[in-house]
C-alpha cells in the first residue's frame, strides 16, 4: 500500500483519532509501527478491499474501542464486512451493523481473515503474507526475524534468500544453503520480485 495511505491512517487528531497505532521511532529511519499496528493495517486494507466504506470502518473501530474497551479494535476478531456493510461482534456475541446500529446475522463474522493467527485471548500473534504462494508460506511473527518476513517452516528470513540470489547464486545453491526446496526458493523469489 502507498506510504501516504498508511500515513493518513496513523494521523491522530482530537477530531479524528488514528485507526492504526504508531510509535515514535527512537532514531530516524527506525520502525514506527509495532506488530499490532501491522495487523491493524492489514485488517483495514482487507476491509477496504472487500468494499467496506471508510466511514463505517471508522465507526466500527470507535464502537469497539468505546463500547467494548478494546483500544486495538482493528486487531481484534470483532470487526468484519460482507462487502456492503461493516459489522461488530458485541460482548454478548450479538452482531451489530454499525451504519444503522441494527443487529445483523452472526454468520457474516465468519473468520474472513484467514491469514491472521490469533491466540486464546483473541490477540493476533502471526500474519501470513498473502502474496506468497502456499508452497512457500511467509509470515510476520515478532518472535522470529525481529518481525521481518520469514519462511513459516524454517524461519529463514526472506531477505537472506533474496540477498544470496541477488548476489548471483543459482536457486539450487540458495536452496541448499538454507535447506529449502527449489520450489520454495522459486516461490519466494517470484513473490518478492512482484512486490
Amino acid at each position: 500500500m502507498p506510504e501516504s495511505t498508511l500515513d493518513s491512517w496513523i494521523v491522530d487528531s482530537p477530531r479524528r483519532p488514528s485507526l492504526i497505532h504508531a510509535v515514535q521511532p527512537e532514531r530516524r529511519g527506525w520502525p514506527r509501527l509495532p506488530f499490532i499496528a501491522v495487523i491493524e493495517a492489514y485488517v483495514l486494507r482487507s476491509l477496504r478491499e472487500l468494499g467496506a466504506p471508510m466511514d463505517q470502518v471508522r465507526l466500527a473501530a470507535e464502537t469497539v474501542r468505546h463500547e467494548l474497551g478494546d483500544e486495538y479494535a482493528l486487531a481484534s476478531k470483532r470487526i468484519a464486512t460482507d462487502g456492503v456493510d461493516v459489522f461488530v461482534r458485541l460482548a454478548d456475541e450479538s452482531v451489530l451493523q454499525v451504519k444503522h446500529r441494527q443487529l445483523g446475522i452472526r454468520e457474516v463474522l465468519a473468520d474472513y481473515l484467514t491469514y491472521v493467527t490469533w491466540d486464546d485471548d483473541g490477540r493476533p500473534v502471526r500474519l501470513r503474507l498473502s502474496q506468497y504462494p502456499e508452497q512457500a508460506p511467509v509470515i510476520l511473527d515478532p518472535r522470529f526475524g525481529w518481525g521481518s518476513p520469514v519462511l513459516s517452516e524454517s524461519k529463514v528470513p526472506v531477505d537472506a534468500v533474496l540477498k544470496l540470489w541477488r548476489n548471483g547464486e543459482p536457486m539450487s545453491e540458495v536452496a541448499a544453503e538454507y535447506g529449502l526446496s527449489t520450489d520454495v526458493v522459486e516461490g519466494v523469489l517470484r513473490a518478492a520480485s512482484a512486490a
